[in-house]
């Protein structure tokens, strides 16, 4: 059973880094420091996107209109950070 917490560990980890990557890519391509004409950093945009859009919409939906700003990274990170306390702090203690 901790192999299987280690490896839900593993990939919130992987997640937490993807999205970390995107919100980074989203600033540098909004402000025109990257060009997304470029084949590579098309790729990889699309590759970001289509992994953390899907779990980032329904946060969108939820929050309110922040006239610009979008802190669903922010609120899913906390969400990921806390998943993560609760296996190492809870689940992971009480399997022998």
């Amino acid at each position: 059973m901790r192999a299987v917490l280690d490896v839900v560990l593993l990939a919130l980890q992987i997640y937490t880094w993807l999205l970390i990557i995107s919100a980074v890519l989203s600033w540098l391509i909004a402000f025109n420091v990257v060009n997304t004409r470029n084949q590579f950093v098309s790729t990889i945009w699309d590759m970001l996107y289509r992994v953390t859009e899907p779990v980032l919409r329904p946060i969108r939906n939820r929050l309110p209109q922040m006239g610009g700003l979008d802190l669903s990274p922010i609120v899913l990170l906390l969400i990921i950070f806390f998943i993560e306390r609760v296996i190492v702090l809870y689940l992971y203690p009480a399997v022998f």
